[in-house]
């Protein structure tokens, strides 16, 4: 199995840092400096606005002004997807997760008048820390790499663990039946997004809603927990979550077991030899981690989260190439992410085979 974002040791020259707004992602900044001067009046005049080279999904900017810095998320402009770019339900549960022990960067506001700028969005804090791409953590030391793989681990078994209904967001997904409600949206979104016939995807479309494990529990859920939607401090902990736009009421062993993914598709994170050397936990070790901090087991029906989770990844990314078919795609790397889809299918129905056959 290989999907590109899994890991990508170039992924800092690539995605980090700001570039010019591209054409098509450009907006009135007058009104963006109006509503600045209404809702975030501290923040003064804006000097610049720049965008993030990543964020394929929603355009992502760096706004400085004379006093601070900030990032402004928004919905990218032209017909999207229905439920996609869920600008709004990032900003709530963020704003809700800051009374939390799972660190997120604070929020100023969110604008849902799309005469401000075009779209909606909302602003938070510029955190000022490192954003890694490499899983191997290439150039960091064997203690360092241990030190980020088990801040990781303990953010995302305390989300895990937050009352999602004492902090507010009782409402923000439907408590139970998520792995059939999730199955059907990627499945949609995959269907409006296709771009060419994959059997694999097929195969996995008719056999995924007939084999959901009876079990089910409910938690906040990222959706896309991944090293590179984290910022880290100068301690190698996590000082922001980033990218909550999949984030729901949902199950949380589906949530980590996305999560653990890259352990099967980076050879040298499946090689126990080269973790132990390295400072990176086994898969097994990482898993037990994340059960001792929660208190979860995590060992039943891992393999049909496996499979599940692969095939989310796959909807995804045929939803980033749908935008390249249409002219949308918010980066020009996208259509080698999309380009992805077919191999993880194949992948996934190769686990339906070996486990299931």
């Amino acid at each position: 199995m290989n999907d590109s974002n899994a890991n990508n040791p170039d992924g800092n020259v690539i995605f980090s840092g700001t570039k010019e707004v591209a054409e098509n992602l450009k907006f009135n900044e007058a009104g963006l400096q109006e509503w600045f001067g209404d809702s975030i009046s501290s923040a003064g005049k804006i000097l610049k606005i720049a965008q993030f080279k990543g964020g394929q999904s929603n355009p992502t900017y760096k706004i400085t002004t004379e006093k601070q810095q900030f990032v402004l998320r928004r919905k990218p402009p032209g017909i999207l997807l229905p439920s996609a770019h869920a600008v709004d339900r990032e900003y709530k549960v963020m704003t809700a997760l800051q009374q939390t022990e799972v660190p997120v960067p604070k929020t100023y506001g969110l604008c849902e008048d799309e005469d401000v700028i075009g779209t909606p969005f909302f602003v938070m804090d510029f955190l000022d820390g490192n954003i890694y791409w490499d899983l191997l953590l290439g150039d960091k030391s064997p203690a360092e790499r241990s030190d980020i793989y088990a801040s990781k681990n303990n953010v995302i078994a305390q989300l895990h663990m937050v009352d999602y209904e004492s902090v507010g967001l009782s409402d923000y997904g439907k408590p139970g039946n998520y792995i059939a409600r999730q199955v059907s949206r990627w499945t949609k979104q995959y269907i409006a997004s296709e771009t060419q016939d994959i059997p694999a995807m097929n195969n996995l479309i008719d056999w995924l809603p007939l084999n959901i494990p009876d079990e089910d529990e409910t938690s906040i859920v990222h959706g896309d927990y991944r090293l590179d939607n984290m910022v880290f401090n100068g301690n190698n902990e996590v000082m922001g979550v980033l990218d909550w736009e999949l984030s729901t009421l949902g199950h949380p062993i589906a949530d980590f077991n996305y999560h653990c993914i890259s352990w099967r598709n980076i050879p040298d994170l499946a090689d126990k030899k080269f973790c132990q050397e390295n400072g990176i936990p086994t898969e097994k070790e990482y898993r037990n981690m994340y059960s001792e901090i929660n208190g979860r087991n995590h060992d039943e029906h891992w393999e049909f989260y496996n499979i599940f989770n692969i095939f989310k990844r796959a909807g995804i990314l045929q939803g980033i190439m749908g935008r390249v078919r249409d002219g949308t795609a918010a980066s020009k790397h996208a259509e080698d992410r999309g380009n992805q889809v077919a191999p993880l299918a194949e992948a996934a129905w190769d686990l339906v085979e070996k486990n299931y056959k």
